[in-house]
């Protein structure tokens, strides 16, 4: 994860850890948004896996590690089920907030129900079906990416289309990996706008495709730092490349966004919503 940049604040003003019993990436996306909020610099730490005392220990000596460094309080961020091991981080000279404590418990008092205190529970095998699903998605949009096949486009949940490098593959994979969609993409180049029409083995699935468009200086960045100097990078051939690219989904009546200044996330939550799939995040 980047550091979150401040022009007020020096480099690693303040130590930040995400601590948990598995990957630790519930604890370091919940603590990120919550930095978001804050123009400071943070140093971050994801440790994960923390399953055993022995463990716990380890992860204090490092927090505390990082306070005699730094000279204040580091922030932790914690997921952990077991209550003696959140018990044991507790002890450490951080900031401590635990997630599972503050969720868990009030659940608890309004189910009328004990928590399992399951560690890993997320992502057990009770989740083999979205795991196989995710993973026939992922090698989905792999083999149908950048246009390399037409075929089983019958089973795509999306098509993306674009212009090349507009953010098409990305999307697909992070559809794929977090959502379990089988997102196909396919370029529209030069020949397709001479022609007037989307290539032909996309048109009998005109319903699923949705476009992807770029700023053209943006464009001619990202292609620069691929082809330094080609025409393809060029100013004037991206803003020709694009404007074809938008004529043709607005004729051929496509849904379509601008991918220039929004985040993965925030283009496949868009397209989500577009194709109205209500699948959850793994």
């Amino acid at each position: 994860m980047p550091e979150l940049p401040s022009p007020l604040m020096s480099p690693a003003d303040r130590t930040v850890f995400f601590v948990s019993d598995g990957t630790g990436i519930t604890a370091e996306t919940f603590g990120h948004s919550v930095l978001t909020q804050f123009e400071l610099r943070f140093k971050q730490v994801r440790i994960p896996f923390i399953d055993t005392l022995d463990k716990a220990h380890d992860a204090v000596r490092e927090i505390n590690e990082a306070f005699e460094i730094d000279g204040k309080r580091p922030i932790v961020f914690s997921t952990l089920v077991k209550a003696e091991l959140s018990t044991v981080i507790r002890q450490s000279k951080g900031m401590h907030m635990d997630l599972i404590q503050t969720f868990v418990e009030p659940l608890e008092q309004e189910l009328g129900v004990k928590s399992t205190h399951t560690i890993g529970r997320s992502h057990n095998i009770a989740d083999s079906d979205d795991y196989k699903n995710r993973i026939e998605a992922i090698n989905f949009s792999l083999a149908h990416d950048d246009g390399q096949s037409n075929q089983n486009l019958e089973a795509a949940d999306v098509i993306l289309v674009g212009v090349s490098r507009s953010g098409k593959t990305p999307t697909s994979l992070y559809l794929a990996m977090q959502y379990g969609i089988k997102a196909a993409n396919y370029p529209l180049i030069p020949e397709d706008f001479e022609r007037g029409k989307l290539p032909s083995g996309l048109v009998p699935f005109k319903q699923k495709i949705f476009g992807l468009t770029i700023a053209a200086d943006r464009l001619s960045e990202v292609r620069n730092e691929r082809r330094p100097g080609s025409k393809y990078a060029a100013l004037e051939n991206c803003r020709y490349e694009i404007n074809e690219a938008e004529k043709m989904m607005r004729r051929e009546g496509i849904r379509w966004m601008s991918s220039t200044v929004k985040s993965i996330e925030e283009i496949a939550t868009m397209i989500l919503q577009e194709i109205k799939s209500n699948r959850r995040a793994y």
